[in-house]
Formats: C-alpha cells, sequence, structure tokens
C-alpha cells in the first residue's frame, strides 16, 4: 500500500467544480488528492500580429503557483516567469492546441490559465485535465454569444503521472512520491487512444523497455478514467 492508502493503480480522489468563477467563459476548480487548481478559459476577439489576415485563432496558456499553494511561500512570478513555469506553459498550450481546430476558432484567442491553489504533486497533470473541462464550457459560451460560428474542439484530452517509485510502477504521484521516485512520467492523451505528450525523466535510475511499457499502460488506463470522470462533470455542470 502507498501512503496514502492507494493501491499502485489507483487514481487520487478526482473532482471537478465547474463554473467556479462567474466571470470566465469557462472555469473550473479541479482537485486531485490534495492538488487543487483554478482553470479558467475565456475567448477573445483578435490574434497575435503574426495571424492577423490569415483567417484562423490562437490558444496561448499560461500558468502559475500562488504563493500559498507550497509548504514554504513560493515567490509569485512577477515580470519573466521561472523556467519550470514557462515548461508547463508550453506543455499546455501544446496539449490543448492538439483538440482545437484553429480555423473554426476565427480570429479569436482563446485564453486558457491555470493557477495552482495547493500543491500536493500532478500540478501540471491536473491543469491540463481541468483546462480541457474549461475550455469546453468557455466554447459553448462563446457560442451562445455569436462569437463562433463553428465548434473548434476536435478532441477530448487529459493527463496524468506515473512513475518508478521503491522499485514499483505507480499511478497519479503525490509529492511524497514524486520526490522519491526513481523514474518520473507525465502522458497526455486524446479520447481515441492517440498520445499527445509522454515526458519520461529517470531522475534517480534508468529504467528498461519493461519498464516504460508498463507506466505507459498504466497512465493509459488512467487516463480512460478521467475521460469519464470529465464527461461526467460537464454533464452535471
Amino acid at each position: 500500500m502507498r501512503n496514502d492508502g492507494r493501491e499502485n493503480n489507483a487514481l487520487r480522489p478526482i473532482s471537478f467544480q465547474c463554473g467556479f468563477t462567474r466571470n470566465a467563459g469557462g472555469s473550473v476548480l479541479i482537485a486531485a488528492g490534495q492538488t487543487r487548481v483554478l482553470c479558467t478559459a475565456m475567448i477573445e476577439p483578435g490574434v497575435p500580429p503574426w495571424l492577423i489576415g490569415k483567417g484562423q485563432g490562437w490558444l496561448t496558456a499560461e500558468y502559475g503557483m500562488l504563493p500559498g499553494s507550497t509548504n514554504t511561500r513560493k515567490k509569485r512570478d512577477t515580470g519573466k516567469p521561472d523556467g519550470r513555469s514557462v515548461e508547463i506553459q508550453r506543455l499546455l498550450g501544446r496539449t490543448l492546441r492538439s483538440i482545437i481546430d484553429l480555423k473554426q476558432l476565427g480570429e479569436n484567442t482563446l485564453w486558457v490559465d491555470c493557477d495552482v491553489l495547493q500543491a500536493d504533486g500532478g500540478t501540471r497533470t491536473a491543469s491540463i485535465t481541468g483546462a480541457y473541462v474549461a475550455v469546453r464550457d468557455a466554447v459553448a459560451s462563446a457560442t451562445a454569444r455569436g462569437l463562433l460560428t463553428g465548434n473548434p474542439l476536435t478532441g477530448q484530452v487529459a493527463a496524468i503521472s506515473v512513475g518508478i517509485v521503491r522499485g514499483e510502477c505507480m499511478l497519479d504521484l503525490n509529492y511524497l512520491e514524486d520526490v522519491a521516485a526513481e523514474v518520473d512520467m507525465n502522458v497526455g492523451m486524446l479520447a481515441d487512444g492517440s498520445f499527445v505528450e509522454v515526458q519520461g525523466t529517470g531522475e534517480k535510475a534508468t529504467f528498461t523497455m519493461a519498464q516504460l511499457t508498463a507506466m505507459v499502460q498504466l497512465a493509459a488506463d488512467g487516463v480512460r478514467q478521467l475521460h469519464e470522470l470529465q464527461n461526467a462533470a460537464l454533464e452535471t455542470a
């Protein structure tokens, strides 16, 4: 058993509070164990200068950890974000653009913001999983307002962490497991079973092909559960 009582192939308790804020077209507070991330999505007219006149839109993402999200106060990002935040922002943007038809978005920008309120591991994967729900709501809101004439969504995406801890493959690592992991991996998948992102690192040890296969399969099973939870949250929102 793990430090929180789960089996190795079990997700932490996952919940979505849709419509968590009033002003954003789409918003959700995702809870993954003790991790909490507020994800908002807003669609606004206009595109970056290099896309003007090209008949397509853009999706951009920002990520940040609030000062009280960790045990010791995290310095607020002012000006240039730290390297980790930049890496995760790029990951979020790449992953979410994989399910968006930018032509159908028109000359609009879809802004996605993920703010970590409380961190206990898996903040980037929770951000991706929650952001999809927020984007779905934002698209519906923009369509109702006449800002969109077509549906730019082409798929569904979620992400999960997996790793090798004390020689065992484990799904959805919390913070204590993450810092102890010999191998750490983040996997993003679409509902059709295709992969959009696989980030794997031997933090303290190398890993074999068999271990890689086992981790990817474990992650794929976890992501399928997340897709079901996303759909259930949207149906009851």
